[in-house]
């Protein structure tokens, strides 16, 4: 059970009153009822423009169970030159003897453009030292996130929302150097490569991998660093040389070596596609084998022809976490660590030229 908490907020403050502010409600809080306890897991700092805070606010609602202990966000409003805030307190669990009752914090500041280059000062007091602090922020403003490298371990980043492939995997491999980048574009994937990798398990398919000479995937139009990030991936994986990859007729296409022949990468914007990321993937080997997964109703729809023309067909239910379930993965994957990441963004790296 969540239960709305005691608020506080103020017109044209200081990052000092807001921290003020902060521990007296937790404090007003434990005394009126002591099985409340504050969160300590992690911080969220969330920068956004002013017209989408509601819609932000509302996505990190939806997260489940994966609730940041405290939550800053920052929404930026063009020509202000005050501070303002809110802070708001909720707490989780059930009024049974003996059972504590998790309090979280959000605190939404109001900004303006002028504060985004210093915004640790104002971030600083505000997070909850000795535990990670996670940075997004969804509508660009990087000397924001600049300004919070040196209180971050991790940053938030999504390659789709880039237009430029090249330039989003170049951000990447820059934040990397300073922080864990955890990517929603390389989460979306994540039912395709289990779905991928599951089929190739089976010893009888294992040879096939070696055998891999070309690799076509779908994407919705705006998602093409999804497409690159996946072919990267299976570099990574079976130890290609990729090339690079050229844009001809609305699709990237490339080559990338492998140890027994060369493979054939196409990248094709799908305008069907209605959700970020993937919408299909084929696979083809040297003897025949063709391996393809589609979103469908429900999941995804897989399709298998062998070597000698046999075709088989099975559905992955469930494989689609939605926007909701994808947010919510990202931030737990801020308490964790995926070193493929990493080996993704350098092919990746060489396959656009970044």
């Amino acid at each position: 059970m969540v239960e709305a908490g005691a608020v506080w907020s103020a017109q044209d403050t200081t990052p000092g009153e807001i921290d003020g502010a902060l521990r007296g409600l937790l404090k007003e809080q434990y005394e009126k009822d002591a099985a409340c306890a504050p969160a300590r897991v992690l911080n969220l700092v969330v920068i956004v423009d002013r017209e989408w805070r509601g819609e932000i606010l509302n996505r990190l609602e939806r997260v489940g169970r994966y609730h940041p202990s405290r939550t800053v966000l920052c929404a930026v409003e063009p020509g202000r030159t005050t501070i303002d805030a809110t802070v708001a307190l909720t707490t989780e669990g059930e009024d049974r003897a003996g059972d504590l009752k998790l309090t979280r914090e959000r605190c939404v500041v109001d900004i303006g453009p002028k504060h985004l280059r210093n915004l640790d000062t104002i971030v600083d007091p505000l997070v909850v030292s000795d535990i990670a602090t996670l940075v997004w922020s969804p509508h660009g403003h990087p000397e924001a996130v600049d300004s919070l490298l040196h209180l971050a371990q991790v940053v938030l980043v999504d390659l789709v929302e880039e237009p430029d492939p090249a330039a989003a995997v170049r951000r990447a491999l820059e934040l990397g150097a300073s922080a864990y980048v955890v990517d929603l574009a390389w989460l979306r994937s994540t039912p395709w490569r289990e779905r991928v990798a599951a089929s190739f398990d089976p010893p009888r398919w294992r040879e096939e991998l070696g055998r891999i000479d070309s690799v076509t995937v779908r994407h919705r139009p705006d998602s093409g660093a999804a497409g690159v990030l996946f072919c990267s991936w299976l570099a990574a994986r079976l130890g290609w040389r990729p090339g690079s990859l050229m844009r001809a007729n609305g699709t990237l296409h490339g080559s990338a070596s492998g140890r027994r022949q060369h493979v054939d990468l196409r990248l094709v914007p799908d305008q069907s596609q209605a959700v970020p990321g993937l919408a299909g993937v084929e696979i083809g080997s040297a003897s025949g084998m063709r391996l393809s997964l589609d979103r469908g109703p429900g999941g995804l729809s897989a399709r298998r022809v062998d070597a000698r023309g046999r075709e088989s067909s099975w559905t992955v239910l469930g494989a689609s976490r939605g926007e909701a379930g994808i947010l919510g993965e990202g931030i737990r994957q801020a308490l964790l660590r995926d070193p493929v990441y990493r080996d993704v963004l350098d092919e990746a790296a060489l396959m656009l030229g970044a």
